[in-house]
């Protein structure tokens, strides 16, 4: 099988293109896959999480992944990040520390996830945030690699992989996973049959979880959004035919042709935010002015 992937970047085309292939890929066994990389000219980083998601699932049906005729400049920011190594390419150095490195996460690497986190997310632009919410923030992303083995009920891993653009003032991350998505998961522990992107409006808002017992769940999206609305960023969802993506403030949804095999989550942080974040439980008289 050949395939011609065409440019990537974190948007619903982006996805679209990603999910395309993953629909002509599915169902192959024992096959040699080739994907043209001439027309892809540009590939954001973060996106290696998704796509890297795509390619490990396919592989895992005895397929023998090629990636071929890469652009000069999507070939070194993807061996600086590490992806390329997965097809025979040598990981090469990050001079100005830029890139955040791409990552699979076996379910039960939770202690491994958590320093990659400290690790990565340390020194990229990320605004000024007291001790309290550095620790809710990092928290908040952890939850989303728990939601993916607890609920997702993902056994192929967690995929992460993230850039910092200094000129353009932004840092992208993204963790995706092969689970069951968001609309099954509702579907089976809320009982809810909702739309693909209704399933993500629904695991965003409010006090909706659907997590049983004494501990609270479905902080961590809602953490992250409210920080992406003051830091005037972007969040984007990914998770089964749903497209969900939240910037300047407002939702926008959409119906992709095909379902993406689990869930992406993307972060795009505004690195030119020179405001300073805390929770409010640490607001005193001394700094609420």
């Amino acid at each position: 099988m050949k395939f011609a992937l065409n440019p990537i970047h974190s948007d619903f085309a982006g996805f679209a293109r990603l999910i395309d292939f993953h629909a002509q890929a599915q169902d192959r066994v024992f096959e040699e896959i080739e994907i043209d990389m001439s027309q892809a000219t540009w590939l954001d980083a973060n996106m290696c999480a998704p796509f890297g998601a795509i390619l490990y699932k396919v592989s895992r049906s005895l397929n023998t992944v090629k990636l071929v005729n890469l652009a000069p400049s999507v070939k070194s920011i993807l061996s600086k990040n590490g992806f390329l190594t997965n097809y025979g390419v040598a990981k090469t150095s990050d001079t100005y520390g830029t890139t955040i490195e791409y990552k699979r996460f076996e379910p039960k690497d939770d202690r491994y996830f958590a320093a990659y986190i400290e690790r990565h997310l340390v020194g990229k632009g990320m605004p000024k945030m007291s001790v309290g919410l550095q620790k809710k923030f990092r928290e908040s992303i952890f939850e989303i690699l728990s939601n993916a083995v607890l609920h997702a009920e993902t056994k192929m891993g967690i995929f992460a992989c993230g850039q910092f653009f200094p000129r353009n003032k932004r840092l992208d991350f993204s963790i995706a996973d092969l689970g069951i998505g968001m609309r099954e998961n509702i579907k089976r522990k809320a009982g809810l049959d909702l739309q693909p992107e209704e399933a993500i409006t629904w695991a965003t808002e409010g006090s909706n979880t659907t997590k049983t017992g004494r501990i609270p769940g479905g902080l961590g999206l809602k953490l992250l959004r409210e920080f992406i609305r003051l830091n005037q960023g972007r969040i984007q969802i990914v998770s089964d035919a749903g497209y969900w993506e939240f910037a300047g403030g407002a939702v926008t949804t959409k119906r992709l042709n095909q379902p993406f095999p689990g869930t992406t989550v993307n972060l795009e942080i505004n690195t030119a935010d020179r405001h300073s974040y805390c929770l409010p439980s640490e607001l005193t008289s001394a700094n609420i002015f």
